[in-house]
């Protein structure tokens, strides 16, 4: 896991992809050979999100594994690393161990 000098806000969160994709048998694809990965780990969190007047705290936290859209979040660049920022709604699940 990576620490950034970014701080999100509201309920936005920073992941970083996981790169290193392996099929049931193993093998390796390198990142060049097909679509972004889908899958990352969050690196950062905003407080929450105001609702009805009072804050809602995030439901992932830092370090969760977590699943998301293939279109979704903004990609930046910090630290010379490839971030994705995106709304806690855009993260479709947690990756459970």
């Amino acid at each position: 896991m990576s620490k950034v000098s970014i701080r999100p806000l509201h309920d936005r969160v920073i992941i970083e992809r996981i790169e290193e994709r392996t099929t049931a048998s193993g093998i390796v694809i390198p990142e060049t050979a097909g679509d972004k990965p889908q899958r990352g780990t969050v690196i950062a969190i905003g407080p929450g999100k105001i609702e009805n007047g009072s804050l809602r705290k995030l439901d992932v936290k830092v370090g969760d594994e977590v699943l998301f859209g293939k279109y979704s979040g903004t990609e930046v660049k910090v630290d010379g690393k490839d971030l994705l920022v995106m709304r806690e709604e855009d993260i479709m699940g947690v990756v459970e161990a």
